[in-house]
């Protein structure tokens, strides 16, 4: 009996290896293609807490090393108070310390004193934390807190703060005085990207790539502003050209890294 000739079953055992073949190297493209996302992930984590090459020859400046408080004491005292300590490359506040250890209570202040600069930071809060970055601080015992004499770019936890539910107090915001268009700020745990840009007397905020506010210092507007904020009455707020940058001690623990200025 002559046998029939399947061309089907011909076909799939003829192309069957080539396809094995092609299958494999596709495995081995996409292992490739997930092996170099795994080493860009890490090549741009490694540039936390460094300058590029681009930002040495801009002029920017480190505020923060990664491994000390060097540069930073807390407001009004010679040191910085146990209770800020470096934690993975981040500043942090640890309000166990306080507790446990008496640490004391402050907000942590660069050395150095700016009047025009670029400031870069990042930060990220506890559930329910509230903090901010002040600048323009004047550093005199008549004023017992950094916020009686520096604005304040906002951070906080919206979603579970009081904070987050009162006008001009939400991330981002320049703190009582301007709200921003939108809430940019990312969820608690999630590092978030401030900028502070001062130049001559003209303030701009940015969250997250996000203008979140600007204002002339001394304008109309701000005048306007300064009325209808709590600061209205505070004969030191906003006085001074040139101060301090400050992170808040706001007695709930915080995150900061990468903090990075450029002087203008």
């Amino acid at each position: 009996m002559e046998q029939s000739f399947n061309s089907t079953l011909f076909i799939r055992r003829t192309i069957h290896p080539l396809s094995k073949i092609r299958n494999f190297n596709m495995k081995l493209f996409s292992s490739a293609l997930l092996m170099g996302a795994l080493i860009a992930t890490s090549a741009t984590a490694q540039k936390v807490n460094t300058l590029t090459s681009k930002e040495k020859k801009e002029g920017w400046k480190l505020l923060f090393d990664g491994k000390t408080t060097t540069g930073w004491h807390t407001y009004l005292q010679k040191d910085v108070s146990p209770a800020w300590k470096v934690t993975d490359g981040a500043l942090e506040l640890d309000p166990a310390v306080q507790k446990s250890a008496g640490a004391p209570h402050g907000d942590l202040v660069t050395n150095d004193e700016y009047e025009n600069f670029e400031l870069s930071v990042q930060w990220k809060i506890s559930e329910g934390g509230n903090s901010g970055i002040i600048f323009s601080v004047h550093e005199d015992p008549q004023f017992k807190q950094t916020y009686l004499t520096g604005p304040e770019m906002q951070v906080l936890d919206d979603a579970k703060h009081p904070d987050g539910k009162i006008t001009k107090h939400n991330s981002g915001d320049l703190y009582d005085l301007k709200k921003a268009p939108q809430n940019p700020a990312k969820p608690v745990g999630e590092w978030n990207q401030a900028k502070i840009l001062k130049k001559d007397g003209k303030v701009t905020l940015w969250l997250n790539g996000v203008e979140t506010a600007s204002v002339v210092i001394g304008s109309d507007e701000w005048k306007d502003m300064l009325a209808h904020s709590k600061f209205k009455t505070w004969p030191g707020f906003a006085q001074y050209a040139k101060g301090h940058i400050a992170l808040q001690d706001h007695g709930h623990q915080v995150w900061y890294r990468d903090v990075k200025i450029h002087v203008l």
